[in-house]
């Protein structure tokens, strides 16, 4: 039969499957093979080869062969909890970005030295090289299987299969896993494994169903490239905003305020300030009205904009939101049906356009608990919200100038280089979840795709991702540990203005819908921070450090001078801290030096009497002696310029 394996074609006996087929070719492929695709489809590659199919192999450097890999991986880590506690019910076991995990009901939690036995056992089995075999069962003989095993979750996986499903089943050695698959061909080819940690995790996610055990793990194509992976994740520890933020004094949260509602410390509040004053001031300069709107508003004000049908679940209600005879307030989830207001304040002509709203807004949503991080995720946050209101001529160039302040405050903190692009538009199988035709949502989408194409934006698509009321550019980004979410949004709306009531009276005198763009230009305050944190290991260029200059006087003698020298540094604006502490001056500079300050200025007898200062930066090491004059030009230089 006539094969073509990554572009060449070949010609094999019949009955041969992806494995042999490489064996034949080429050995050295056969070696780093985890997996074949066919046809978009990923197969193992023991599964029957067609004639006249297209292979193309897939090795560990490509994301379907790791999925692949890591999925076989916790089918091993399940052989390897049932042999040692064969008591232990199993649940699901996927592959996730950088690893795996497997949910376990089992009468007490892993504890450290239980997930050590489980990782050698895992070796032990990757070790025999099992070979993967895979099998179908009829829905009844499935169920009894699984019943007879005495796996009552992989019974109810199975009676929720629609009922044309075909029912798979793995078997290595003595495991068998009810798995759609696929897999690698036999357990040896997992060179690496590591078990991470193990933590509660409700059954399907729910928090009314019983809390599971989750043990999570990764496995790689190398012991080399385990070592990295996890030298990697130390490092993401080291920089994890949750950990370092606190440390640093940026943040705290509290139990009894809540989950999600962090308390931002002296130090945190200060660098949002900086932020916040900062975008007030560029938005400013580029055409931007400042607005401020309420925090909340009645419901009647979301359902004319389509939040009350489409957001409901995600507001804070305050009353009854069933019972119309009574007043029904909602916490604000976002600031457009606000800003709308200030449009219709009166009758808008098309020379007013384009109207800029800015607004520093303080938001409210009811995320799930499960998905509250530190300040990635919370209920309450700050975000740069815009809106501009437009005529249609206006649309591409309003966007290319949303996108480029984007960019220039990415650029600026030093989170551009970071950040990816995804087009997110809404998908058509699902439309009880949008607002406007078919029609409209085409229009919109193909206005969008032509003005990246022109602004030559890279970017991915993602079906069912937009806002109720238009496609959006979603500026995407990673903490640390390689969860994705969303930092800035540029959004196309042609449906709203109409649900307002917003016109414009054209220079042919006729009255016209404008269109909306919604816009952020940082995004939310609290994630920006919790980003910034991680990107700079909580050492912040000076421009935002929340303390620029650290004073450290050796003995008392100097104390006099270094008042002086931090009244002539605050008279300039810089935030300055003086420790005149009588303690040793090693253990000051430690100090400071943990607290990732970027300037010390120390100050002894020698500084004290030619009215000098010694400098000390973090960056670029002791500076020695300088006039203070001096170093006062150059830190202002520093934030003037917004070095990194």
């Amino acid at each position: 039969m006539n094969i073509t394996i990554n572009g060449q074609a070949y010609s094999f006996e019949s009955g041969m499957n992806a494995l042999d087929m490489l064996g034949a070719v080429d050995a050295e492929l056969k070696k780093k093979a985890l997996a074949v695709k066919v046809g978009g489809q990923v197969r193992s590659l023991v599964a029957p080869v067609c004639d006249g199919e297209a292979l193309t192999v897939l090795t560990f450097e490509d994301e379907e062969g790791r999925r692949v890999l890591r999925h076989t991986a916790s089918h091993v880590l399940a052989q390897a909890v049932k042999r040692l506690f064969p008591e232990a019910k199993l649940a699901i076991g996927p592959a996730i970005e950088d690893g795996f995990y497997y949910d376990f009901d089992v009468e007490k939690p892993f504890t450290p030295e239980d997930l050590a036995k489980i990782e050698k056992e895992m070796q032990r089995i990757i070790k025999r090289n099992d070979r993967l075999v895979r099998s179908e069962k009829p829905r009844a003989e499935a169920i009894a299987f699984m019943r007879e095993k005495g796996e009552p979750y992989k019974v109810e996986l199975i009676e929720d299969l629609p009922e044309d499903a075909v029912i798979s089943f793995y078997t290595q050695g003595d495991f068998t896993d009810l798995c759609a698959g696929p897999h690698l061909p036999s357990t040896g080819k997992i060179k690496a494994v590591k078990l991470l940690s193990a933590a509660g995790a409700y059954w399907r996610g729910s928090e009314k169903n019983k809390m599971l055990q989750r043990i999570y793990g990764t496995a790689y194509e190398s012991k080399e490239a385990l070592a990295e992976h996890i030298e990697r994740m130390e490092e993401a520890r080291r920089r994890d905003h949750n950990k370092l933020g606190r440390e640093l004094e940026l943040f705290t949260t509290v139990d009894v305020i809540g989950q999600g509602l962090p308390v931002l410390l002296p130090k945190g509040a200060r660098i949002i300030q900086l932020l916040q004053r900062w975008v007030e001031d560029e938005e400013q300069k580029r055409g931007y009205l400042l607005t401020k709107t309420p925090l909340m508003a009645k419901r009647e004000l979301y359902k004319i904009s389509g939040h009350w049908d489409h957001y409901l679940d995600g507001m804070f209600i305050l009353g009854d939101p069933h019972d119309e005879t009574k007043e029904c307030f909602a916490l604000r989830p976002m600031t457009c049906p606000f800003q709308y207001q200030v449009y219709l304040n009166r009758m808008r002509s098309y020379r007013d356009l384009p109207m800029r709203l800015g607004e520093t807004s303080t938001l409210f949503r009811n995320e799930d608990s499960g998905e509250m991080h530190g300040l990635i995720r919370v209920r309450q946050f700050t975000i740069s919200e815009g809106h501009l209101i437009l005529r249609p001529d206006q649309l591409e160039q309003e966007f290319a100038g949303c996108l480029s302040l984007a960019k220039y405050m990415l650029d600026t903190v030093g989170l551009g280089e970071d950040v990816s692009y995804r087009f997110s538009q809404w998908d058509p199988n699902n439309t009880a979840k949008y607002e406007g035709t078919a029609q409209q949502w085409d229009e919109a989408q193909a206005l969008m795709a032509k003005i990246l194409e022109d602004l030559h934006v890279p970017y991915t698509v993602g079906i069912d991702e937009a806002a109720f009321y238009g496609p959006k550019l979603d500026i995407q980004i990673k903490n640390v540990f390689g969860k994705e979410d969303t930092l800035i949004t540029i959004q196309i709306d042609m449906l709203l203005a109409k649900k307002f009531g917003m016109e414009y009276v054209d220079a042919d005198g006729q009255k016209k819908t404008p269109y909306i763009i919604h816009r952020t230009s940082l995004g939310c305050y609290e994630r920006t921070l919790a980003l910034l944190i991680e990107k700079y290991a909580g050492a912040f260029p000076a421009w935002l450090a929340p303390t620029q200059v650290k004073i450290l006087t050796i003995t008392e003698r100097g104390d006099d001078w270094a008042r002086e020298v931090e009244s002539e540094l605050l008279s300039r604006g810089m935030r300055v801290e003086l420790d005149l502490r009588n303690e040793k001056i090693g253990f000051k500079i430690r100090q400071a030096q943990q607290e990732k300050v970027p300037y010390m200025l120390v100050i002894g007898d020698k500084e004290a009497q030619e009215r000098t200062v010694a400098v000390r930066s973090r960056k670029e090491g002791d500076l020695g002696a300088m006039d203070l004059m001096d170093f006062a030009e150059k830190l202002e230089e520093e934030v003037r310029t917004k070095a990194r």
